[in-house]
């Protein structure tokens, strides 16, 4: 049984009933009296049976019901038998056998066939013409074959572009899952590098401070060592937010642009000067807040690793549709990426890209630093 057979279990029936009408309707009336057939009964009946009963098997042997058919009606011809209602036995038979070689096989193949099966039933109905003359016959098979064949080219084209239209959906699928998953693993990997870059220099500055003063200033040793503390504990639940969020769990707090005030205390406890402008209320969606979020950090972090405790600003602003983020640290500081990896502000670019946002990173003509990133929100201001 083929694949359309077994997704389409009704197939059979449908074919019993056509061999089954095929038989009744068109050599049925013969038998019955109703209409006038040419031959002894026998012949009939036989004949009729061969052209209806192989069409049960139609989508199982196309060609070899095909054969049959085409056997029959070349039979009837040459022996004078009249089986059904019509001049040179014209009926559904031979149009039905056509019509399944040319949807079920390559479309070469199947007009070859039929084009063999068609002339030999129609070289016997013209031979008839002259071996028979009393018995009309003409060359009708010929017309419903071409047809049968046209019909059954045109349906089998269609069931190959629906499929091709079906392969090409469940490639896109697959690729937007892969990209989806690329999108995921990026944003995880960015999620990572901001907090253990962030907390890793936090760290380093807090435990300096700690060396220097741990002799002389025991208190202030204390408080930086609390301050890595607090510092590692927030990476931690960090990154336990993170695998969370990987493992599709809802109740994870992403960071927002609300967070910022607590990002940049840290900083300022430090040492660092650094002023944080941002509106009450971001009108931005979540996941762009948290990609804010890392931009800022991740500047911020630069800025410690290479900047030193010059003054920073942090801007965030929303302007014509666009959630606009800014970190500037003034003259002194030194371009970020000199000493380090890259990987962050490769990072940013690609977390912003994520989004359909843009972002800038250079040195100021002052010999600061900047790094702007554009969020299209979809809002308007007006």
């Amino acid at each position: 049984m083929t694949t359309d057979q077994a997704r389409r279990p009704s197939s059979w029936l449908i074919d019993v009933v056509l061999a089954a009408g095929s038989f009744v309707l068109y050599t049925g009336p013969i038998l019955a009296g109703a209409a006038s057939g040419h031959g002894p009964t026998a012949a009939i009946v036989a004949l009729g049976l061969l052209a209806a009963a192989p069409l049960v098997v139609r989508l199982r042997a196309p060609v070899a019901v095909l054969a049959a058919v085409s056997a029959a009606l070349v039979l009837g011809a040459l022996t004078d038998v009249r089986f059904t209602l019509f001049v040179s036995n014209a009926g559904p038979a031979l149009v039905l056998a056509v019509l399944t070689v040319a949807d079920r096989l390559p479309w070469r193949r199947s007009l070859a066939i039929a084009t063999v099966a068609t002339a030999a039933v129609t070289g016997a109905e013209l031979a008839a013409i002259g071996i028979h003359p009393h018995t009309e016959q003409d060359a009708i098979q010929l017309l419903s074959a071409t047809a049968g064949w046209l019909i059954g080219y045109i349906w089998r084209t269609r069931r190959q572009y629906e499929a091709r239209l079906r392969a090409e959906e469940g490639q896109r699928a697959k690729e937007e899952e892969r990209r989806i998953r690329a999108e995921e693993r990026l944003r995880v990997s960015a999620d990572v590098h901001d907090i253990v870059s962030h907390t890793l220099s936090m760290i380093a500055v807090r435990s300096g401070i700690a060396r220097v003063v741990l002799d002389r200033q025991p208190d202030e040793a204390r408080v930086a060592l609390g301050a890595i503390e607090a510092a590692s504990r927030t990476a931690l639940d960090e990154l336990r937010a993170v695998l969370k969020s990987m493992r599709g769990e809802d109740s994870v707090d992403a960071p927002t642009l609300a967070d910022l005030p607590r990002l940049v205390e840290g900083l300022r406890a430090d040492g660092y000067q650094i002023t944080l402008h941002v509106p009450p209320d971001a009108g931005a969606p979540p996941l762009v807040q948290e990609s804010a979020y890392r931009v800022v950090q991740e500047a911020l972090t630069n800025v410690v690793r290479h900047a030193g405790r010059v003054p920073t600003s942090v801007d965030v602003t929303c302007l014509d549709g666009e959630l606009i983020v800014s970190v500037v640290n003034t003259a002194g500081g030194s371009a970020p990426g000199g000493k380090g990896s890259g990987f962050g502000l490769v990072g940013m670019k690609e977390r912003v890209a994520l989004h359909d946002g843009t972002v800038s990173v250079g040195p100021r003509p002052d010999g600061g630093f900047e790094v702007v990133a554009r969020f299209p929100t979809g809002a308007s201001d007006e």
